[in-house]
């Protein structure tokens, strides 16, 4: 019963995608059918095992590193005011930027291997971690700092033992919206210049009109980000729920 609702779901979406190109008539080249799709992805299987590879590994990366930067510089802004009303405004502007138009510049600075796809990974997962993490911060309980102002504690002590600990439940819902946006932070860079991984692979199967591998990249691609998402949040809540 569990998985009785997931699985006629996916056979209600697959029968609907047939029905609507058996209604509409319309040729494989636009649009496959899920049997095109699944010989697809067992012919092409070593491929997409390969490319699946580099992908996740861009996306693990870039995450780890995306995440990192989002904690340090929330904690920064956060334990110096000064520092972090200059770094406000620099956070919001960097948002207003389209990671897609930033993706060419990271490839001409840092050529055509992992390192853009990483960057942009990072770019796309940088600010959710450091907005919930920071907006998290700033709400320890004011009856929690009275008492550690009341006990002596320092400006230290109150920042590892009170703040950090009351913002962690915040940090883990940063991380697992960052964990959505991470794969499209990897796709994105393999779209704009790259020869290997899912994105690029897409690219290369609807140059030569192979259009039933690109819906089999989609396919490995939406299963990749939601075991991405699924292993970040059991982490997640592994890791924070006490503090909830």
């Amino acid at each position: 019963m569990k998985f009785a609702r997931p699985v006629l779901t996916v056979a209600a979406l697959l029968g609907l995608w047939q029905g609507v190109i058996v209604l509409a008539g319309l040729p494989p080249f636009l649009l496959p059918g899920p049997l095109a799709v699944a010989e697809a992805l067992w012919r092409y299987r070593a491929d997409l095992a390969w490319a699946t590879l580099r992908t996740a590994t861009e996306i693990i990366a870039g995450f780890g590193l995306g995440a990192a930067l989002g904690i340090a510089v929330a904690l920064l802004t956060s334990a110096l005011p000064r520092v972090g009303a200059a770094l406000r405004p620099v956070l919001l502007v960097s948002q207003t930027i389209p990671i897609f138009a930033l993706a060419p510049i990271l490839t001409l600075w840092l050529g055509y291997g992992m390192a853009p796809k990483i960057a942009v990974t990072v770019l796309i997962t940088f600010f959710p971690v450091a907005s919930a993490f920071l907006d998290g911060l700033g709400r320890t309980p004011a009856a929690w700092l009275d008492l550690a102002q009341v006990m002596g504690a320092s400006r230290w002590r109150v920042m590892t033992r009170i703040r950090i600990p009351a913002a962690l439940p915040a940090l883990g819902i940063g991380l697992t919206i960052a964990a959505v946006y991470a794969p499209v932070g990897a796709v994105i860079g393999e779209w704009v210049g790259g020869s290997e991984g899912l994105g690029a692979l897409m690219i290369h199967a609807n140059g030569r009109m192979r259009i039933d591998l690109v819906f089999a990249c989609l396919v490995v691609v939406t299963g990749l980000a939601l075991a991405f998402h699924a292993a970040v949040a059991r982490l997640v809540a592994a890791r924070f729920a006490r503090y909830g």
